[in-house]
């Protein structure tokens, strides 16, 4: 009975794994026809310190390419009471961390973070969420769904930090 139940799981363990690799496949097709969440960031008015932040993390092609992501994009204004401005982006010790600590992997509209008491982020940490509050306070999210080839951007007030 036991070689037969394993047989079983293993059956059923590689037509999952075909499954969700079929899944990937889909998920890695080039984004929809569109401005990227970098486009969207250098179009806006107030997220200087974040385009060249991620110009300077080299994170460019990351936002840019074909995977779906939510970012979390602090303003210029929360950047700058953070201490980081446009001039000093290069003088930030952990300033790819810090910004993959707002990327959230997948198309994540408002409703699915507001929602949720945690979300996972690229660098591997959590954020915890309580409404449109992030980490206890660190951050509010001011403006939702704005919406990329690849993602959704939310305006938010502060810099979260892992």
């Amino acid at each position: 009975m036991n070689a037969n139940r394993r047989t079983v799981l293993r059956g059923v363990g590689a037509g999952t794994a075909t499954l969700l690799g079929g899944v990937g496949a889909a998920a890695a097709r080039p984004p929809s026809q569109g401005d990227t969440i970098v486009d969207v960031a250098v179009a806006a008015d107030g997220f200087d310190v974040l385009v060249a932040a991620v110009q300077e993390a080299d994170l460019v092609e990351a936002l840019s390419g074909n995977r779906q992501l939510t970012v979390f994009a602090p303003t210029d204004e929360a950047f700058n009471q953070a201490g980081i401005t446009v001039d000093n982006v290069d003088e930030i010790d952990g300033l790819a961390d810090v910004l993959t600590y707002h990327v959230v992997p997948g198309r994540r509209k408002a409703n699915s973070i507001v929602n949720a008491d945690e979300v996972p982020t690229l660098n591997g940490a959590k954020v915890d969420v309580d409404g449109t509050d992030l980490n206890g306070d660190q951050a509010d999210i001011v403006d939702t769904n704005i919406e990329a080839s690849n993602g959704f951007i939310h305006v938010i007030d502060g810099v979260l930090l892992p």
